[in-house]
Parts: structure tokens; sequence; C-alpha cells
């Protein structure tokens, strides 16, 4: 028993020193800080070079040439730099997994396949190693998702700077997250199963989200009609989405689980987000005539079928803006991805770029679009008086990954530290090879 229960606390001792960092969040802004004479990307309002962005107590209050700083100011000159809105990732784990093999960092999912009430924001962990390595590039603010077989759960937003969730949340229950059961029968090695089995499962599955809808909007008919009536925690947790005061954000990539999660959402009318889409581009006329936005995954992803062109995906994010879809721009793969990836994700913006998305769309796609998609555009998403000071300073172009460097960044006017775990051991390795 003794040998037992040391085993046990060498492994929760193991955990806790895998899942913590050292950086301290910043301090809440004291101040007036005034950045002096940076090219301003807006997002918003265009670019506007050589221009001065005024903030206090977290919130942007000035900007225009030559501004006259307040009392007390601390004045930083930016001359030759840009400023950015804080990017925000729209579609990550980040917090809720720290590495895949040990089970106690891993709170991605829970078991079961209808789970509408799972909370995302329950399992985060601001103490994550990962969150040092995102934010120092470029990247302040996560909408953490949590993974699943059918209702997932729901999302939160985070800023990556925070002593505890509650100080670090944006906004806690962005939407109800779905993955549209399967239509394509697999013959790969990895799914041994019959193929009759694997259409009678997927049957199911379908079955099972029309059963749960239609539970849960009974229960939504039945509570207003009857507030005392008894609580049901997971259809209580999807009636925003009857409201459409939130959204579901349904993951399908095959054109025909976009058919039929757009044919579902008008059943029940919801307001879908459409997540992954890569046969979208075939159905950007109904997309459009539903005004359902696109999160597009990873834009360097390899195609979904072999005789694809290898550009699939890489050009996907230009067609649907060409066609008149709104879309915002996620590092994650049909799986959820890495948390750890996220950091690329202006990489995956400039990709698009190369691939035909407009520039402006593309830096808008990792900023003001997921921030009108997740409800708060009010606040964050581009460089507006009255936003919060949530702000990027950079040397060079944030979407060029070679050319790129984060030099300075806040998240509501609180100064981050962007050191991270990668450059420590860069420093340290450094010393061994080359001083």
């Amino acid at each position: 028993m003794r040998a037992l229960l040391s085993i046990l606390l060498l492994s929760l001792l193991t955990a806790s020193f895998t899942t913590a960092h050292d950086y301290v969040p910043g301090s809440a802004q004291a101040t007036p800080i005034l950045l002096k004479g940076g090219d301003l990307y807006t997002v918003s309002n265009g670019i506007k070079p050589a221009t001065d962005l005024l903030f206090e107590n977290g919130r942007i209050t000035a900007i225009g040439i030559d501004l006259t700083p307040p009392e007390k100011a601390t004045i930083i000159d930016v001359t030759g730099k840009n400023v950015y809105p804080g990017l925000i990732a729209p579609y990550t784990t980040i917090g809720l997994i720290e590495i895949g093999e040990v089970r106690a960092t891993n709170d991605l999912q829970e078991e079961g396949q209808i789970n509408p009430d799972v909370q995302s924001h329950v399992a985060y962990n601001p103490d994550s190693e990962i969150i040092p390595s995102v934010r120092s590039n470029g990247i302040t603010t996560a909408l953490i998702v949590p993974r699943g077989s059918l209702l997932c759960g729901r999302s939160f937003l985070v800023n990556l700077d925070g002593w505890t969730v509650e100080d670090a949340g944006e906004r806690f229950d962005v939407g109800l997250h779905l993955n549209w059961p399967q239509v394509a029968v697999s013959k790969d090695w990895w799914d041994p199963r019959p193929l009759e089995e694997q259409k009678k499962a997927m049957t199911e599955q379908r079955q099972s989200l029309y059963e749960s809808f239609d539970n849960a909007r009974a229960y939504y008919l039945a509570k207003h009609a009857d507030s005392t009536i008894p609580r049901d925690s997971r259809w209580e947790a999807m009636m925003p989405i009857f409201d459409r005061t939130v959204p579901v954000f349904v993951q399908a990539g095959d054109y025909r689980q976009i058919e039929q999660a757009v044919a579902f959402a008008s059943e029940y009318g919801f307001r879908m987000i459409l997540v992954g889409g890569a046969d979208a581009w075939m159905l950007s006329e109904l997309l459009v005539e539903h005004d359902i936005p696109v999160i597009v995954q990873r834009p360097q992803a390899l195609p979904m079928r072999e005789d694809d062109s290898y550009d699939a995906i890489y050009g996907l994010a230009g067609q649907l803006a060409s066609a008149g879809v709104k879309i915002a721009i996620s590092t994650a793969g049909s799986d959820g991805g890495t948390a750890t990836g996220v950091r690329n994700l202006p990489l995956q913006a400039g990709q698009a770029v190369a691939f035909g998305l407009n520039k402006e769309t593309a830096l808008r796609a990792i900023t003001l679009t997921p921030a009108e998609l997740f409800g708060v555009d009010s606040d964050l998403g581009s460089l507006e008086i009255n936003k919060k000071a949530t702000i990027v300073v950079s040397e060079g172009d944030i979407m060029d990954e070679l050319g790129n460097r984060v030099v300075l960044e806040f998240i509501e006017g609180r100064q981050v530290d962007l050191d991270n775990k990668h450059k420590e051991l860069y420093r340290k390795y450094r010393q061994k090879h080359f001083e």
C-alpha cells in the first residue's frame, strides 16, 4: 500500500510540474501608454502609417498623428514597426491537454456521445506551458473547444494572460459544438468494420442527433410554458441555441455532411457556423444563402481525396471569400488539432494569402471576423477607440513566418511576457554550441 501511495504521489507531482509555466501574468495598467509612430493595421479602418495609439486603463482612448501624451504617460517609440490587434485563434484545445501520453494532463473530452452540458472552462489550465509559446507569436485570445463524438459540449473564449480562468475569461458560453456523423464508408486499415456495419453506425448517430434535438426543443418549449418543470442539465445547456443567442459550431468536411448539416440547422432554427468545410467551395451559394460562416481549418492540410488537386485546402479560404462566404482561419485539423500548433496561426493565414486569399481578408480572418463570430467584436478584433487594448507590435509582416518578430504585446493594457520554454532552451543550447 505504501508503494502504491508513493507511486500515486509521484505521478501527481510529475503532472503538476509538466503543466505549469513560470511566467507571471502582467500587472493591471497603472499609467497611460502611448505607442508612437507605428504603422497601425486597424483591420476595421485600413492601415494608418506613422500613427500614434494611446491606451489607458486597458482601453484604447486615442488614435492619431502626434498625439499629446497625458501626464505620467509611458511613451514607447514603435516607429517602423507594425501594430496589430491581438490575434484570435478560433478553434483550439489550449489548456485542455498538455502531454497526450499523460492521462492526468488530458481533459479533451467526456465519455459518451451526447454531452451538451460539458463546459470547457471547467477543465482549462491557465498555467499550461503551451500558452507562452502561443502568445509569443502574437496570439492573445483563443476559443477553447471540447472534443468528443457527436455533441461535444460548449466552448469559451479566453485571453492568454491570467492567474485564473475567471480573470482570463472573455466569454464563458460561446457556442455548442457538434461533430456531424460521417457519410462515407472507410476502407482504410484502421477501420476494420464491414461496410454495412459502418453505414448502420452512421445512421444511428444521425438518429441520435435528431432525437437529442427533438428532446431539447421540447424541453425549451415546455420550460417557456412552465418554468417549474424539473431541470435537465443537458437540455438546459441547449436552450440558448433555440433563442439564437449562441451558435452551433458544426464540424463537417464532405459536401454531403455539409448539405445535411445545413438542412438540420434550418429544421431546428439555430445559427450555424461550419468548421472545416473541405468541400465547402462546392456549396458556397448554399452557405451564402443561409448566412453560414466557415472556420477554415489548417490551410496547409493535405487534400481530402486522392484525386483532389494538391492545393484543394490551400486555396479553400480564398475561394470561399471570393464567393462571399465569411471566413475565419484556424490551425486545427478535423480531430481538433494539437494545442501546440496554434502558434502557427499567422503562418496559416499567410499560406492562404499565397494561394489566393486577399491579404486584408486574411488578417481579418484571424482578428475581427472571429471576434464577430464569438460575440466580442465590441471589445476585440480591431484597433478602435474604446476597444480593449489587446495589441501586438511586430517587426515585419505578422503573417510572414520568416520576416516577422513580435516585440511587444499587451492584453487589456497589461504588458505580456513574451518569453517561453522554446526560447529558454534556445538560449541554453546556444551556449553549448555557439558560445
